[in-house]
């Protein structure tokens, strides 16, 4: 996933990852090269950059004041819309890396062989 966070790091300012998980090495790649990082999840989890619980279903939209972009790793499915929903509302650019074999209805980017899907903030 390091390559996904290169593709951030050179692009983006200031970003939010949807559903950390356990998983928080692409977040804190990320504030090591000094962007400004949020992530979010539905329940409790350590992590190196700023974390708040948050439901992608009902946001908290103070939460990604000035992010310019919004990122999940591996979400499920059902969570695409709501993760793209508050992208659009954010004018945000959103990237979504699925699982292999899911697919969503985004620009298919391969980046270094690593696929993953973007719509940038005005193409919603």
């Amino acid at each position: 996933m390091l390559r996904l966070a290169e593709y951030i790091a050179e692009r983006y300012k200031k970003v939010a990852e949807i559903g950390i998980g356990n998983y928080t090495a692409v977040a804190e790649y990320l504030a090591s090269r000094g962007l400004r990082v949020i992530a979010t999840d539905v329940k409790e989890v350590r992590s190196k950059v700023d974390f708040f619980i948050d439901d992608i279903r009902n946001p908290k939209i103070q939460l990604y004041n000035g992010v310019e972009l919004l990122y999940s790793i591996r979400p499920p499915p059902e969570l695409f819309k709501y993760i793209i929903g508050l992208a659009d509302r954010l004018k945000a650019d959103c990237i979504i890396k699925p699982l292999f074999g899911d697919h969503a209805d985004g620009k298919l980017v391969n980046y270094k062989g690593l696929g993953f899907y973007i719509w940038k903030k005005n193409s919603f």
